[in-house]
């Protein structure tokens, strides 16, 4: 349940987008996953087992591997230097095998969600031109139930793979077959969605809403300004740890509000910064 909360507006755009608001305020490289434990363990402090926050921290389904085994390193040293690692552009394993499966269970939910929302917003085709017709077949696109989609085509092939492969075994495993065409999908969704010229397009405007909502915020904490949103929806709330609200600074403050942020409560607040406010709606409730 918890491994995407660290997950920000408008996906790998808005991710380097923000990525990008770090480094010019000299903090650390911007990682999903380790955003999404900080949320858990330093900004709510829900005292959660290092197990349950290594499998969150481990979950990057976005590095595909044909064999996940745990390192089974259980200390919170391990921990601390994982994320360590993981800022410095490294990739390690999670801990548990329950962890293994919930990294490849995130890699498998979108190679084929992403490409069904590809064919539902018709930026490919429902055919999936050039998708290598051997995996088509390994995946049953060929047949009837095609017509439903391949999302779930992809997670029952996929799912029952795993099973077959890694009963009675310490790792998690993809058979040769599985891995390619795996591997073959994600490289589609590369070349037809993620980087598709329809989408990035609007990567121009995406980086002005950050930039502007991000010095928006840190001008807001340097004022002093209780009225803006980054007080009221998250530094005021009960549920904020006091700790992080002592020893965290405006920068990181900020980085975390908008990681939190939906797409659509994060163009609310981009419309609130930037556009004038009616007369009508100073006395609006």
């Amino acid at each position: 349940m918890g491994h995407d909360i660290g997950h920000v507006p408008y996906g790998h755009q808005g991710e380097t987008m923000l990525n990008t608001m770090c480094k010019e305020h000299d903090l650390p490289a911007f990682k999903h996953n380790v955003q999404s434990v900080r949320f858990l363990d330093d900004i709510e402090d829900k005292d959660l087992t290092i197990q349950v926050l290594d499998g969150i921290l481990c979950h990057n389904g976005e590095v595909l591997r044909d064999g996940l085994k745990p390192d089974r390193d259980l200390g919170w040293d391990s921990y601390v230097s994982k994320i360590k690692s993981i800022n410095d552009g490294e990739d390690p394993m999670p801990m548990t095998l329950e962890g293994c499966v919930v990294r490849v269970s995130d890699l498998i939910a979108y190679l084929g969600r992403d490409l069904d929302d590809a064919v539902e917003v018709k930026l490919i085709d429902k055919s999936l031109p050039d998708f290598p017709n051997s995996c088509k077949e390994f995946f049953g696109f060929d047949s009837k139930n095609f017509q439903y989609g391949v999302n779930w085509l992809i997670i029952d092939t996929l799912v029952k793979d795993i099973i077959n492969n890694s009963f009675g075994k310490d790792e998690i495993v993809f058979s040769p077959e599985a891995y390619r065409c795996a591997e073959e999908c994600k490289k589609y969704n590369y070349k037809y969605i993620y980087k598709n010229n329809q989408v990035l397009k609007e990567t121009k405007k995406i980086e002005r809403m950050y930039k502007i909502i991000f010095d928006q915020y840190l001008s807001d904490l340097f004022n002093d300004n209780k009225d803006s949103l980054i007080y009221k929806h998250m530094i005021d709330l009960d549920w904020v740890s006091e700790d992080y609200k002592r020893n965290s600074t405006p920068a990181e403050k900020v980085r975390d509000f908008l990681a939190g942020m939906t797409d659509r409560y994060f163009d609310k607040t981009f419309k609130q910064i930037t556009y004038p406010q009616r007369l009508s709606d100073f006395g609006a409730k």
